[in-house]
């Protein structure tokens, strides 16, 4: 072979063997990139996995720990009575608790109110008679008491309605159109409700529900998901449905025992007649706040005209509706916000007895005063 073919031979194959590095080289760089490549896309799918492995948990759990009606009915059903009510106008029914283990019944005043006697019937059937010990018409709470009652009463336990929550879940017990032992379930609609009594003043705090509650469902439980009693229920909506009431715990727990020991009870007593400030009323008056009590009227000789409050002057139409304006406007009682009618009402109601002197916050005008009200017992 010639020098020249020979010369030709070697770079032919030193070309060759450059390629197949070359080759080598790119085949492998590809490769570690698709392997990165890889290795990130396996990454994001096990993130992504745990993620649903999260989530499904987390729905697991939540189906896993729906409420068990069944086991609270069963805790509770025997504390829970019917109250049939015997007049000589003819006979009603409606629902009660037990409170204590000395026989004392709750249920509601409009229940027993004209009634001559009256039987106190369980869920296993027995009946005893029963005598009315006391009544509020002012809470719609009537107390009775059962004669010779039996041994072993399951009293109810109280719970504490101011900690509800809007959306939880509640349960009602008692015994619409006579059909006695019927549980109900929803949701606190709403809290601090106001609830005309039908004498001129209105029942504070009120709880509303759209557990169904129907005519023998008065005087009835409305029970948190723990069993306690969060409240009495006590009306329904005439023209809605899903709207019912029920006079909260807080007020059950104070007029409770003293119709107990009393057979009535007293609550304190201003004496104004009032109305929520908002920010149309408070335009058409030139008030310079938009939240409180604005006092339309204050009674002769009560606690309020010996403080000092003052009613209002004139008349103006807010959205077509006549208000009287120019009264003072009270901001907060003892150093506590008042934003509305019902607040000042529920606290009245819930920390305040006959005797007691409360401060309020005045706004009379543009000025800010503090009068003292020395409460005195509703009439």
């Amino acid at each position: 072979m010639s020098s020249k073919s020979t010369t030709i031979l070697v770079i032919a194959v030193a070309a060759l063997t450059f390629l197949n590095i070359y080759q080598t080289l790119v085949i492998h760089s590809e490769t570690r990139s698709l392997g990165l490549q890889v290795s990130t896309l396996a990454a994001q799918i096990q993130r992504t996995q745990q993620t649903v492995s999260v989530d499904t948990v987390t729905v697991y759990s939540l189906v896993k720990e729906e409420p068990d009606f069944s086991s609270l009915y069963e805790m509770v059903k025997d504390s829970v009575v019917m109250v049939r009510v015997f007049s000589s106008s003819g006979s009603g029914v409606g629902s009660g608790f037990v409170y204590d283990t000395l026989g004392h019944v709750v249920t509601n005043q409009h229940v027993v109110r004209g009634g001559t006697s009256f039987r106190v019937v369980f869920s296993d059937g027995s009946m005893y008679r029963a005598r009315v010990v006391g009544t509020d018409v002012d809470s719609d709470i009537a107390v009775l008491r059962i004669e010779n009652p039996p041994e072993g009463l399951k009293p109810l336990r109280l719970g504490n309605s101011s900690e509800l929550r809007i959306g939880e879940l509640v349960v009602a017990i008692g015994n619409p159109f006579g059909l006695e032992g019927t549980i109900t379930s929803g949701i606190v609609s709403q809290k601090g409700r106001l609830l005309p009594t039908g004498r001129g003043y209105s029942i504070p705090g009120v709880i509303q529900t759209d557990a169904a509650i129907n005519p023998g469902n008065s005087g009835g439980p409305l029970l948190n998901m723990r069993g306690e009693v969060v409240g009495v229920n006590t009306a329904i909506e005439p023209s809605g449905v899903g709207i019912g009431y029920a006079v909260p715990s807080s007020i059950v727990s104070r007029v409770v025992p003293a119709l107990i020991q009393n057979g009535s009870y007293q609550r304190s007593w201003m004496g104004i007649s009032a109305v929520s400030l908002d920010i149309d009323i408070a335009a058409a008056m030139g008030a310079s706040v938009s939240k409180g009590v604005l006092v339309v009227d204050v009674v002769s000789n009560s606690p309020a005209q010996r403080a000092g409050l003052r009613g209002g002057d004139r008349n103006v139409v807010v959205n077509g509706t006549p208000v009287r304006v120019g009264g003072d406007i009270i901001t907060a009682v003892d150093g506590r916000q008042v934003a509305s009618m019902d607040e000042l009402l529920l606290y009245m109601e819930e920390r305040t007895s006959p005797g007691q002197t409360v401060s309020l916050t005045v706004l009379r005008g543009s000025q800010v005063i503090e009068l003292s009200v020395v409460l005195a017992a509703r009439p």
